[in-house]
């Protein structure tokens, strides 16, 4: 009989955590673990923020789900906040960023039908990319390991390598409605989509009328040090997914659109039932209360800067366990020598916990909250975790 009645599609450790406090894990017997992985990027401002707590507990003790049936206040504030911090005009709220990329693609589509071009449904992508674990965005993703044994690859999802013109020019065609990127690869290994390569995908969508959707479920709502890392590059897209960092641990997405691309979820078009909800929504506006004060986000570039400098001094240090840094703010990778996996383990072992990503790299993404003086012990801590290596490395080549 099976020790558990869970699903067996999770690889978990041997940890169970108790409480938060701030940038730190506490296990049930006691342990304190300083969190470097924040949930997979969701955990923007830390665990137990007094903000973000008090918000949820006001409103559970009001109202939790009345269905989108009914006007939502607290969403349409944050709807518009977002807007008024994006290029956006228009929200939908969903509950994943799976979510979010769906209502992406299912806007976009519809789009062009609306326009009277049924026939352009295709959505190009690009390799190394992850969109989410439902039918339609491991089919965007294109991952063979996420597509296999779930039968036929749903149509309309066109892969092409990140940074390749010449390739995506050759997939662009009548049947093209939308061209979807992650500004930062995230499980892909940090990789950063050059500025350059954005701006030419904003010329050929404009160019050839195709919608333009940006994937910032991991790379939003501060990670990057801009609200928004697409922000970084001065291109706006027509369609953006969110989710992650915007709950602040409570499960929320959002996909943003212009107001001609969002038209074309009409109602009965789409839909959500909890999607939207005032838990989500008190919890949102509450991240952004705190994201979107003053200094909050320049405060996340200082420390990603600083963070960024020391993990350099760790590689250059140790070149037989780490090869290089990547990303930016506090969306940061350590690519490896040794397999990641090993890696994050020995961190593990060293009171660190960080987040394996593909193209043998490491994900470094704490809170946004996180000081100066928790950056040096994370620092220590990563250091003691390559030290553990080269000791194994040298048994093994004893």
């Amino acid at each position: 009989m099976s020790a558990t009645a869970l699903f067996g599609n999770y690889a978990r450790s041997n940890l169970s955590f108790d409480h938060g406090e701030g940038v730190w894990l506490v296990t049930t017997d006691g342990r304190r673990f300083l969190d470097c992985g924040s949930g997979i990027a969701v955990n923007a401002l830390g665990h137990a923020h007094p903000h973000l707590v008090k918000a949820l507990q006001d409103q559970a003790a009001k109202l939790w789900h009345t269905s989108n049936l009914h006007q939502i206040p607290d969403g349409e504030r944050l709807a518009q906040r977002l807007c008024a911090e994006t290029f956006a005009d228009k929200v939908l709220f969903v509950n994943s960023g799976a979510e979010a990329m769906e209502a992406a693609i299912k806007c976009a589509r519809r789009y062009h039908y609306d326009n009277g071009n049924p026939e352009r449904f295709h959505i190009v992508t690009f390799e190394g990319a992850f969109h989410g674990r439902t039918i339609a965005t491991i089919a965007a993703g294109g991952q063979a390991k996420y597509l296999e044994g779930f039968g036929p690859k749903a149509p309309g999802f066109d892969q092409v390598p990140a940074g390749d013109l010449d390739a995506l020019k050759v997939a662009i065609g009548p049947q093209t409605a939308a061209i979807a990127i992650e500004p930062v690869q995230g499980e892909g290994g940090i990789r950063e989509i050059p500025a350059d390569f954005l701006r030419a995908l904003r010329k050929i969508c404009d160019d050839n009328g195709i919608l333009l959707i940006f994937d910032e479920i991991q790379t939003g709502v501060g990670r990057t040090g801009k609200l928004f890392a697409h922000q970084w590059t001065g291109v706006e897209p027509d369609l953006m997914a969110i989710a992650k960092g915007i709950g602040g641990g409570f499960p929320m997405g959002a996909c943003l659109a212009t107001a001609e691309t969002a038209a074309a979820l009409s109602p009965g078009t789409h839909g959500t039932t909890f999607g939207g909800n005032p838990l989500a929504m008190a919890v949102g506006n509450a991240v952004l209360d705190v994201v979107l004060e003053d200094g909050f986000l320049e405060g996340v570039r200082q420390k990603g800067l600083s963070f960024k400098q020391k993990l350099a001094g760790l590689v250059d240090s140790h070149p037989d366990v780490l090869a290089e840094v990547r990303g930016n703010g506090l969306m940061l990778g350590l690519k490896c020598v040794v397999p990641v996996a090993d890696y994050v383990l020995a961190a593990r072992e060293a009171g660190l916990l960080a987040v394996p990503a593909g193209d043998n790299v490491v994900r470094i993404m704490p809170p946004l909250t996180m000081s100066e003086e928790e950056i040096s012990i994370a620092v220590e801590r990563l250091e003691q975790a390559a030290v553990a290596m080269e000791a194994k490395l040298a048994e093994g080549a004893a």
